[in-house]
């Protein structure tokens, strides 16, 4: 067996700091809140520096394997991921006065979506804690990962998901292998079901922030964003929020980076994207609230943002407010606009609530929350190929 070089020490309550060990299954802390993966970050610091990390000849994430927490080689759960390009949107920020528009493409990773950093890291884990079994409540871009990844490890896997979630994610999940259920409801119903199961059917809950690794996968976005940008991050983020979990990644990864000595203090401003139909975020953070209150009569067809309540909702705040960053929400119109103005004018397909992003940095320079000189960067989470398309239209 291959021993990786990773500096885990041990995982932190993210509320309360209380401290638990790192190579124990985990699930939520003893108050009930996300748990976060530390790192012994000064030893980090001399084993791998920038330079060295040029070095190396692979892409995708798991080239930062010092600052992930999979200690064996043969427990890495892998389908081939690449580090996801940056496309330049030069004609609208050009028609919109603005200085550089760039987009994160990540509908480039297995499955479709950025998922696949979150679930690669929780299988991987679950692979070497002994776990068989996996469940989770997905909106359809989760399940689909974990139903790939965990097919991939051996490992048994159920996924609940609304019964309105995109008939392709449903179909990709069932194919995989995994145990498909459609709920009549919102993901929130999804977890109860998930939670009631537990211990009648012994798996172990990957839902969203209800364990510790999923987020070391995602905030792989922030160390890979670093690097592409050479190391010089850009002013302003627009991350598409439901749980909000690449959001909380990214702000994680921007500490450990100053840490190691790779970037300095200076931070983008985080914005958390909603649907004017579901923006529990946006409505606390408007309020100036802690924590948000769940959203009633959730809907929007950017089904990964459908997300009443959201576990990290702090977090998710903290780093918003900590960046001196904002929550917007948009109407789905305007994302269904903007997803079409983004294929016409620059022929990149977004998905709905990568477009959802395009929108809301429009309505933000038009208020001024965001200046024209400003470099803003906007996630796309997944192919636009993963949704129902418009009909076409065809000449008479």
């Amino acid at each position: 067996m291959t021993r990786l070089p990773t500096f885990t020490s041990h995982l932190e309550c993210s509320a309360t700091g209380a401290h638990c060990p790192a190579d124990t299954l985990q699930g939520l802390s003893a108050a009930g809140k996300p748990l976060l993966v530390r790192y012994d970050l000064a030893g980090a610091a001399h084993a791998l520096t920038r330079e060295k990390l040029a070095g190396r000849p692979e892409g995708g994430f798991w080239r930062y394997r010092e600052l992930l927490p999979v200690r064996r080689d043969e427990n890495v759960v892998s389908l081939g991921e690449v580090t996801t390009p940056l496309v330049e949107l030069a004609a609208l920020a050009r028609a919109a006065g603005a200085r550089r528009l760039t987009v994160k493409d990540e509908g480039r990773l297995p499955t479709g979506s950025f998922k696949a950093r979150g679930l690669a890291l929780a299988v991987s884990m679950a692979k070497e804690l002994g776990v068989t079994r996996m469940a989770m409540p997905t909106n359809g871009n989760a399940g689909a990962a974990l139903a790939a990844y965990a097919a991939r490890a051996g490992i048994e896997a159920f996924v609940f998901c609304p019964a309105d979630t995109p008939e392709i994610n449903v179909r990709e999940i069932a194919l995989a292998g995994a145990h498909v259920t459609l709920v009549d409801g919102l993901i929130n119903d999804c977890g109860r079901r998930v939670a009631e199961g537990r211990e009648r059917m012994g798996w172990f809950d990957v839902s969203t922030l209800k364990e510790p690794y999923r987020i070391e996968g995602k905030k792989t976005m922030g160390y890979e964003l670093a690097e592409q940008l050479g190391w010089r991050l850009p002013d302003v983020i627009f991350y598409p929020t439901g749980g909000g979990t690449g959001l909380i990644g990214m702000w994680k990864a921007f500490a450990e980076m100053e840490a190691l000595g790779w970037i300095d203090s200076r931070r983008p401003r985080m914005v958390a994207v909603q649907a004017a139909g579901c923006a529990p975020i946006v409505r606390a953070w408007q309020a100036g609230a802690e924590h948000a209150e769940p959203w009633k009569d959730a809907h929007t067809f950017a089904a990964g943002i459908r997300v009443p309540g959201a576990i990290g909702d702090f977090l998710i705040l903290r780093a918003v407010r900590e960046s001196r960053g904002f929550a917007i929400a948009v109407e789905d119109g305007e994302i269904a606009r903007a997803l079409a103005e983004v294929a016409r004018r620059e022929g990149l397909l977004l998905c709905p609530e990568g477009a959802a992003t395009y929108a809301a940095w429009k309505a933000a320079l038009a208020t001024g929350q965001v200046g024209a000189q400003e470099t803003a960067l906007l996630f796309n989470c997944a192919s636009g190929l993963k949704y129902p398309l418009p009909p076409a239209l065809t000449a008479g």
